[in-house]
């Protein structure tokens, strides 16, 4: 693998670890209701901000995509050769 590759699995599986805006949402609503913390707010104001719900998505969809595609390929490759 060359440094882009490596770069790029290291990328995709970060966008498959983290949580999502959404799960960012749901646990901050309570925090904000219980002391609305300066800090949580402008946490909670972050996450339901419609472009980073649309990035977070986009960026989930491809990570996702890529990783069915390089499942084909394996398939392909060990169909061929198997």
């Amino acid at each position: 693998m060359d440094e882009a590759e490596v770069s790029g699995h290291a990328w995709r599986d970060g966008v498959r670890r983290r949580i999502t805006t959404e799960q960012d949402q749901a646990a901050l609503a309570p925090l904000i209701e219980y002391d609305a913390d300066p800090f949580e707010v402008e946490l909670y104001e972050t996450a339901s901000d419609p472009q980073v719900v649309f990035i977070d998505r986009a960026q989930r969809r491809r990570a996702g995509q890529h990783e069915r595609h390089v499942r084909r390929l394996r398939s392909r490759r060990q169909h061929r050769h198997g």
